[in-house]
């Protein structure tokens, strides 16, 4: 499995349309995912002290996905997971809320710390 995060309105919107489009797949050419040890780091790149966001738990099967350092790259960091294509909603297992704490950083929900959806 891997996560993607999203805004509660472009949840919505993905399940209308059928599929997760996020601006980056328009700007760098793919969506931005993690798995369970990483959500972290670019979650909070992108969008800390947002308090309406949605990790959504992704079945990566049939999915145009390549490994890839993260963007920009960290010499030596972790690889992410890419998914060159928009995801259609059928892929997604799982809808978690994903609020920041205190600090507005935010940590993997304690519903998927076990890697469980």
């Amino acid at each position: 499995m891997i996560l993607h995060a999203i805004g509660r309105d472009d949840w919505a919107q993905a399940l209308a349309a059928g599929e997760v489009r996020p601006v980056s797949l328009a700007e760098q050419g793919f969506a931005h995912c993690s798995d369970f040890g990483t959500m972290r780091l670019p979650v909070n790149h992108l969008f800390a002290g947002r308090t309406d966001m949605v990790l959504l738990v992704i079945d990566p099967a049939g999915l145009p996905l390549r490994w890839e350092p993260g963007d920009p790259p960290v010499p030596d960091g972790p690889w992410f997971p890419h998914v060159y294509g928009p995801i259609p909603v059928g892929s997604v297992v799982a809808a978690h809320d994903l609020l920041p704490d205190a600090d507005g950083r935010f940590e993997l929900p304690s519903a998927l710390a076990g890697g469980a959806t």
